[in-house]
């Protein structure tokens, strides 16, 4: 289970020689797992790569659509070229073949193991684990059928199973409790000091703390924030996505199709024209206002109920078409246990496999998991002891004089909370130009409860920050100080920005400010 691909990459076999050793053979033969391991993750890998793209070619028509109907287009102009490219399908592929992929194989081998070591590959057995990969695969298409979901849950589980079962080494049925404490024990040790840590804020504090507190981790942050908004949009709900389209058909009453036109674009709902495929179709049926998509007819109000609980209707319809629900638990279920197994094993591998270039294969194996173990539990004491608790209201000032960047985050982020005016701090000015990408990301956020003039141009200026995370936060703020000369600037960076996720957070803040699309002059009446 924890031969991964680096060790499968040798080929069949491989001959390395070191200077001053005798030419030392590697082969696959004590190295089983790694060929299924390595097929399951190049199958995800392929799956979810075709999956990006086309959620990528769905999105630019769409796109497109919007821009022929006078919309300003989220992503604009820059990332839309963009959207026909190889390279962002391949890399946003990686998000879902590094956890769906990823903790499916981990799931087959798993079984493998079981059924033949545990179970002697009894064949009820194998009738009842069938049932339960049948009834994953119900479960996935409950609210209709995913080719794409659908073929994670067949093709992987297929290959993973097939190379397994045949490169499963023979031996005893007995468990070797001295392997199981060998590959599991640390795994289950580093689980459990991971889940001390365990809170609504662990994801950012190890962003702060573990990435972007350093040179790589900062090229791993910048990585997934360039990526991971194409995979996002092949399973977003309805309901989650930014801009949606609509076709109003059949409605024969003019006044009507335009109150529908002005109340639908308050919820970004908006009105395209062409055969090109939207998200929602509104028509009339005698006296009633329909809600349909691809999948058929969902909703039928009167017009008094539309307009009276539109919000609440879309997001009815939104749950009802949702496909990828279940999907996305199992996506984040799977990045927060299998991601993880996954990374270990790789590196468990690593180490053993260059260890076992000059040990046996049962030391070289205790050998990386001390390794490992030393390295997982070196990076917890790091994460922790830069963790610093938030500093208490009296010593909030102190602490933003602090020489550690750990505690001044730890007051920006008290001061956020309690809504504090940053401007009255002494050391809030040197912190606008901090080395320290976490102080000013922090900072951009509490400028956006400021209420100070002066604050509002220093919270300008970081839209001109060198890292696109503190320029997202800086658009957050803007929105959030309900400063309406901020929406120009705001349309400013959206539409010459190249980084999506900051156009994201520049439409959301324009959304905050009272600002909305209009069209064409000709749409409403069209």
């Amino acid at each position: 289970m924890f031969d991964l691909c680096f060790i499968a990459v040798v080929s069949s076999s491989c001959i390395v020689q070191i200077h001053g050793y005798p030419t030392i053979t590697i082969t696959m033969k004590r190295y089983p797992y790694a060929a299924p391991v390595l097929f399951g993750l190049i199958v995800a890998q392929i799956l979810a790569t075709v999956q990006v793209y086309l959620s990528n070619v769905r999105l630019y028509r769409n796109l497109v659509a919007i821009s022929n109907a006078g919309y300003l287009t989220v992503p604009n102009q820059r990332i839309m070229q963009t959207l026909h490219g190889f390279w962002p399908a391949f890399f946003g592929g990686l998000f879902f073949a590094l956890s769906v992929g990823a903790f499916i194989v981990l799931l087959s081998i798993g079984a493998a193991g079981l059924w033949d070591r545990l179970f002697h590959r009894n064949r009820p057995v194998s009738i009842a684990l069938i049932a339960i990969w049948a009834g994953c695969l119900v479960m996935v298409n409950i609210r209709g059928i995913d080719l794409m979901v659908s073929a994670y849950f067949t093709f992987i589980p297929c290959v993973v199973l097939f190379v397994t079962l045949r490169r499963m080494p023979a031996g005893s049925s007995k468990v070797q409790w001295r392997d199981w404490i060998v590959y599991g024990g640390p795994v289950l040790i580093l689980a459990a000091l991971w889940c001390t840590q365990l809170d609504s804020h662990l994801f950012l504090d190890v962003r702060d703390h573990l990435l972007v507190s350093n040179r790589f981790g900062t090229k791993i942050n910048d990585f997934y924030y360039t990526y991971t908004l194409y995979p996002a949009e092949a399973f977003k709900s309805l309901d989650q996505k930014l801009l949606k389209t609509y076709h109003l058909e059949r409605v024969l009453d003019r006044s009507l199709a335009e109150s529908i036109d002005r109340r639908l674009i308050n919820h970004d709902y908006l009105r395209v024209q062409g055969d090109s495929p939207v998200d929602l179709v509104l028509s009339q049926k005698g006296s009633f206002i329909v809600f349909g998509n691809r999948q058929g007819e969902a909703l039928e109000v009167t017009p008094q109920v539309f307009f009276s609980k539109t919000g609440t209707l879309l997001r009815e319809f939104s749950t009802r078409s949702d496909q990828h629900r279940l999907f996305r638990r199992f996506t984040f279920f799977s990045l927060l246990i299998g991601f993880p197994i996954v990374l270990y094993a790789f590196l468990f591998s690593l180490f053993r496999a260059l260890i076992g270039l000059f040990l046996s294969m049962r030391t070289a194996s205790l050998c990386a998991s001390v390794l490992c173990l030393a390295i997982g539990i070196a990076l917890f004491a790091l994460f922790v002891q830069s963790r610093v608790k938030g500093a208490a209201v009296e010593d909030m000032a102190s602490a933003l004089e602090s020489e550690r960047w750990q505690e001044r985050v730890s007051a920006l982020k008290l001061i956020d909370t309690r809504g504090k005016e940053i401007g009255d701090f002494r050391a809030y000015s040197r912190m606008l130009t901090s080395p320290r990408i976490p102080v000013r990301y922090w900072l951009a956020r509490c400028l956006g409860v400021s209420r100070r003039p002066e604050t509002y141009d220093d919270l300008v200026e970081l839209l001109d920050d060198p890292h696109p995370n503190v320029v997202s936060m800086a658009l957050y703020a803007l929105g959030r100080r309900g400063d309406t000369r901020a929406i120009r600037v705001i349309l400013d960076v959206l539409e010459s920005s190249r980084d999506w996720y900051n156009q994201w957070y520049a439409y959301k803040a324009l959304r905050r400010l009272g600002w909305k699309q209009t069209g064409l002059p000709q749409q409403a009446s069209s």
